[in-house]
């Protein structure tokens, strides 16, 4: 029996109802994995322009079953088209039989043609059926006997890889299964189970590594062996060993060579592990956590040199900013006068406000004598320089506040394609974000930050080596004996992340994982590795990831569009598949599980552009026309992928594909045995980032090197001022008093959802602040009046009413809620999304609007009524040392006492179309404008 085409495996539920609709008739329908049980299925059935989803449950035994309403008997069959074949016939429960299967779509060809491993050829992979590494043909191939046996591994073979960075291996491999795999067949069946023809091959194929101790052999012989590995794997779903045993063709012959054959898996998976650990000197190639180094107490910080800086005052006159961090004090001294006019100390200076409509403008508000306050305005030479005065003195405030734990932290983020060569033994103008683009002035180079987050891709370092070649690099410009938090690796894929000492103790709750996105998602040289951990009560999430390549063949029909798509499909695989976090928030999209996310590394989107024209723009230093034809921005604005992520503004040259030993020009011609491809100048190294609302983060810089040449990627980084939380501890034990607790009590909500389901819905609560989740009951009004959108209501009466932990209004200031919209029946999820707290706390109801993500893609949008009530003696809180920096529009003169410190500016939704008038209140996403009356 052929491989089910009707089985989608994992695709999400928008991607199945999408199939489903192209459809179009009646009764179509397909099966995938369920989202909410792990093993499990979903049906979904088309009837009447509505898709239906039935979940299909495995027992104890391994029976599936359609689930019933409770008291109805189950049917339950052995495997799973042997149930899909009885529902095709009527009436057996469903809405309507199932008529007419939605096959599989054939996958793209995966090319990886550029090369960008530094080897000499890139790799070319032939297109492999959905449903994974040509299962289909496997399963489907008559079999007669042991020639058809051959045929099938070998055919089976070529849909995994048609030319690889393994090609030698490959040849191999396909001699042993056109010629040998026989032989020992025949013996396996008179008893001699040593596979020696095998044995003899694998040892054939693996002898470079016996002539030249190189990494390309290394990493050609492990692209081999996980290839093979596929070829080899009895073709199940990864979720579960017994899953498609119905899709299976069963004969003797086939079945006693699998079952040797899965020895084979772990001598091949042994040998991985011992090439690596032997010749790589890797540690570990998974989870890998470095202990501390318990060596001498580190060496003090360099003390922060007392630093000027030139500005006007007024009109004409010229005068000196001396700031003294140590000794916390700000210095004004007038140009000609000998002595300082002023002397300010930090504890006097109240607000510190920039300008937005002049970028080199600050006013400085600040305590002259008591219940008097001053303010005066500054203008500097340039913004960098007014951007290095500020930074300076939120430092000051820093280290001259009384706080036990910080309000603020400051990350560096860095991503690197290396281009398997070795660093240059100074990476110093990486570390201190100098270079191109909005860098870091001169004065603030060399502050240090609290956590440095490096991500590198084609890095031939070990493990080891590059951790302590990084520590050493910033211990001899910081002075700073950085902890390692952790290491994570695939391949020659890598983050690391550094935290000063005296944080160390603030981290908990570090988590790493690895996605594979290479060929069929087995290789590792293409995907990404992350890392999670908590900072205090402040949750992070740190993504370094390569995505697939692809150039454009000169003068060829290859559309730009194909790779393009591959690297939208491999940021969708890593989002769903990369296990970081708190485990509760599992079911929730990877981007709403973090306080903070931040997403880096060679994303390989290029420009569409005519390479010459690119030339052109970069001599003349015309960025904007570039990013305007970036598929990056592009895909984003399409709402593809990376929804509501951030980016600083790129002011630096694209990064990619330079020279080699030279930044004064681009090496856009690759000359390659299938013709000569082109690899536009492009921003493939990028970083971007993505916060909970109501959150404080600021990006300080964002550019790349320019005196690193030993890749044909110049290094990115980006620094970030970043709000975070302590562990909250009241001063008033909650529940002591005869005062009622905090509640969080809702009014309404209204929810629309892109969906052509009509389920029942409830919704899930969830929040740190929240001793455990809690849900609402079923939804009290629904209409499906629009085609593919389904509008759900809840009233006040159907809302459970929410009891936070903790009543103080510092604390739950600074908390969130997240919310997952399900479905009664299947219970999966139709989008989530996360309101921030701060804005709701009142007697007054307040009315809030969001979007709901679910798999990375925008599901619909919600909104509603809501108010988080504190007693009266909970309601003190403190100004955040962030907060006494805010922002101005206009050039206004302040009130004459001490101004109040703004909270931090919301993280606005998506504005409206400039066509359409902005009514009162409606939904912000222009698909949902149908149902306020806009045509």
């Amino acid at each position: 029996m052929a491989a089910a085409s009707w089985y989608h495996r994992d695709i999400s539920r928008v991607v199945a109802e999408e199939l489903l609709a192209k459809a179009g008739r009646d009764g179509c329908f397909l099966v995938r994995d369920s989202e909410s049980v792990s093993g499990a299925y979903a049906l979904c059935l088309l009837f009447q322009r509505h898709v239906h989803t039935y979940r299909i449950l495995p027992d104890d035994e391994g029976l599936l079953s359609v689930q019933t309403i409770q008291g109805i008997q189950a049917k339950c069959f052995r495997t799973l088209p042997d149930l899909i074949g009885a529902y095709q016939q009527p009436n057996n429960g469903l809405v309507t039989p199932l008529l007419y299967p939605v096959h599989r779509a054939r996958q793209a060809a995966d090319e990886d043609s550029d090369g960008e491993d530094g080897r000499g050829g890139g790799h070319v992979v032939n297109a492999v059926l959905a449903g994974g590494a040509g299962a289909g043909t496997w399963l489907s191939a008559p079999i007669a006997g042991r020639t058809h046996i051959s045929q099938q591994l070998h055919q089976r073979l070529q849909e995994q890889v048609h030319s690889s960075p393994a090609s030698d291996f490959m040849g191999f491999m396909a001699e042993y299964l056109n010629h040998h795999l026989q032989l020992d067949l025949e013996a396996l069946r008179h008893g001699h189970p040593q596979l020696r023809h095998l044995s003899t091959a694998l040892v054939t194929a693996c002898r470079a590594l016996h002539r030249r101790v190189a990494r390309d052999e290394i990493d050609f012989t492990l692209a081999g062996l996980e290839t093979l590995a596929r070829v080899f794997d009895p073709p199940t779903s990864p979720r579960s060993p017994a899953r498609e045993q119905g899709l299976l063709t069963s004969d003797p012959d086939l079945e006693l060579l699998l079952n040797k054959i899965s020895t084979v898996n772990h001598l091949l998976s042994s040998l991985e592990k011992k090439v690596l650990k032997s010749l790589q000197e890797t540690v570990s190639r998974h989870n890998l956590a470095l202990p501390s180094v318990a060596a001498a107490p580190p060496p003090a910080a360099k003390p922060l040199a007392v630093q000027s800086f030139e500005v006007k005052v007024g009109k004409s006159q010229r005068a000196a900013l001396t700031v003294d961090v140590e000794s916390g004090t700000v210095a004004i001294t007038k140009r000609g006068s000998g002595s300082s006019e002023e002397t300010i100390p930090q504890d006097k200076i109240l607000q510190l406000i920039k300008y937005q409509s002049v970028q080199n403008k600050v006013r400085l508000v600040y305590d002259r004598e008591p219940q008097k306050s001053l303010s005066r305005d500054f203008v500097f030479p340039s913004a960098r320089k007014r951007e290095a005065f500020c930074q300076l003195l939120q430092l000051m405030k820093i280290q001259h506040s009384n706080l036990d734990e910080p309000d603020l932290i400051s990350v560096y983020v860095g991503t690197w394609n290396m281009g398997s060569t070795p660093p240059p033994r100074s990476l110093a103008s990486w570390l201190t974000s100098r270079g191109l683009g909005r860098t870091q002035d001169e004065t603030t180079a060399c502050i240090p930050h609290d956590i440095y987050v490096i991500g590198t891709q084609e890095n031939s370092l070990g493990d080891r080596e590059w951790v302590e070649f990084l520590r050493a690099s910033l211990k001899t410009l910081m002075a700073i004996d950085y902890r390692v938090v952790a290491l994570q690796c695939l391949w020659s894929i890598k983050i690391v992340v550094l935290v000063k000492p005296e944080h160390e103790r603030r981290i908990s709750h570090v988590h790493t994982s690895s996605v594979k996105t290479g060929i069929a998602n087995t290789l590792g040289n293409k995907g990404a590795v992350g890392v999670s951990f908590l900072f205090n009560g402040t949750s992070f999430g740190f993504v370094n990831c390569h995505l697939a390549s692809g150039s454009v063949p000169r003068g060829g029909s290859h559309s730009a569009a194909v790779p393009r798509r591959r690297r939208n499909q491999n940021y969708s695989d890593i989002l769903r598949s990369l296990v970081l976090g708190d485990k509760r928030l599992g079911a929730f999209d990877l981007t709403l599980r973090f306080t903070h996310l931040f997403w880096f590394g060679d994303l390989n989107y290029r420009l569409d552009m005519d390479v010459q024209d690119i030339l052109a723009h970069i001599t003349k230093k015309e960025f904007e026309a570039l990013l305007a034809v970036d598929q990056l921005n592009l895909e984003r604005e399409k709402n593809k992928v990376f929804l509501r992520f951030s980016e600083g503004d790129i002011s630096f040259p694209p990064t990619y594909r330079y020279e080699r030993g030279s930044r004064d020009s681009y090496m856009w011609q690759k000359f390659k045995p299938t013709g000569m491809r082109i690899n536009v100048p492009s921003w493939c190294d990028r970083i971007l980032w993505k916060s909970h609302p109501e959150t404080h983060v600021v990006c300080n810089s964002y550019g790349c090197t320019e005196d690193i040449v030993t890749s044909d990627h110049s290094p990115v980084f980006a620094t970030f001022e970043v709000g975070v939380t302590s562990q909250f501890v009241p001063k008033k034990a909650p529940g002591s008093g005869p005062e009622p607790l905090a509640c969080i009590e809702w009014e309404s909500i209204e929810v629309i959802v892109k969906t052509a389901s009509r389920s029942k819905c409830y919704i899930e609560f969830h929040s740190y602040c929240l001793e455990e989740a809690q849900r609402s009951g079923e939804n009290t009004s629904q209409s499906c009046d629009i085609p593919g959108f389904l509008k759900l209501g809840w009233s006040a009466k159907h809302l459970p009413v929410l009891k936070p932990i903790l009543p103080d209004l510092e604390y739950l200031g600074d908390q969130h809620l997240l919310l997952s919209i399900k479905g009664v029946e299947s219970c999966e999820s139709y989008g989530e999304c996360c309101i921030a707290m701060r804005s709701m706390i009142g007697s007054m109801a307040q009315q809030f609007e969001t979007f709901l993500f679910h798999r990375g893609e925008e599901t619909g949008s919600m909104r509603g009524w809501m108010k988080v009530r504190i007693p009266k003696e909970r309601r003190s809180t403190r100004e955040r040392l962030y907060e006494w920096i805010s922002f101005e529009e206009e050039d206004a003169e302040p009130a004459a006492d001490a101004p109040t410190c703004p909270k931090p500016p919301l993280q606005r939704l998506r504005s409206r179309p400039r066509s359409l008038p902005e009514p009162a209140a409606s939904y912000t996403n222009p698909a949902y404008f149908i149902f306020e009356g806009v045509p």
